[in-house]
């Protein structure tokens, strides 16, 4: 369908080296656009921005630590001077260094979720919008997590940082929305990445997430990918401050 083309669109994807940033980088290159991809190691981006060439479209990695304002800036800067414009936005980057219990965990663990997990997303959706308001508006993608649904007890903190990053799409939609600029969130469950390879490689963990999975099974990243182009297209021309779970039915 023509309406679910990204041609002549341009796409910035944070944690865009593997995992489900990485396959979302990829699969709006396959749908027409050209893709930045940032996260902090330029090894690892450089071979998802050859494949995007690969396929025909225009590729650039930019290495950038999201918890650092100035590193913002200047992803967003570099990937305005060399496409002129942003209109997509897939705001995927996100950390987990503790699986300690709220009643234990340390100042600095909450500081570097909520940096990355929370500031960088707002923080970037906020540069990012000031372009896409002068071109005409945009679409702004949030990954946020199953956690942030039903908090997970084996990640209290992650699990307030993915809520806000619920909420923090719905101000977004709100407020941005008379400038065409739509902010929707995408809520995936278990996937098989190496980010949560801690989950779904301890038995009894995975075990315990089965039990509450309608279907049985973790999530593959592709599975988000036709997900994250309809709401970077017109096909979601009035998709709005919406959070759509991916997990299975987990969340029920």
């Amino acid at each position: 369908m023509t309406s679910l083309s990204l041609s002549g669109k341009v796409a910035l994807v944070t944690g865009g080296s593997r995992g489900i940033g990485k396959a979302s980088a990829v699969g709006l290159a396959r749908a027409g656009a050209d893709v930045v991809v940032a996260s902090r190691k330029l090894s690892d981006l450089e071979k998802v921005a050859e494949e995007i060439r690969s396929i025909g479209r225009r590729g650039l990695a930019i290495p950038a630590h999201l918890g650092r304002i100035e590193d913002i800036r200047n992803l967003v800067s570099k990937a305005e001077q060399e496409f002129g414009k942003i209109d997509i936005l897939v705001n995927n980057a996100a950390t987990n260094p503790t699986m300690e219990s709220a009643m234990d965990v340390e100042e600095g663990a909450w500081d570097v979720i909520m940096n990355l997990n929370l500031k960088s997303v707002f923080f970037l959706a906020q540069a990012v919008a000031r372009i896409m308001r002068e071109h005409g508006g945009g679409s702004v993608i949030n990954i946020s997590s199953a956690a942030g649904i039903r908090p997970d007890p084996l990640l209290p903190v992650y699990s307030i940082s993915k809520a806000a990053v619920i909420m923090t799409t719905k101000v977004l939609a709100k407020e941005w929305g008379k400038h065409n600029i739509r902010v929707n969130a995408i809520a995936p469950g278990l996937f098989r990445t190496r980010f949560s390879e801690a989950l779904w490689k301890d038995r009894e963990i995975f075990n315990a997430w089965m039990e509450t999975n309608p279907m049985g099974r973790m999530g593959e990243p592709d599975e988000i990918v036709e997900t994250v182009i309809y709401l970077a297209s017109d096909a979601a021309s009035y998709v709005n401050g919406a959070v759509i779970s991916i997990d299975g039915g987990h969340t029920i």
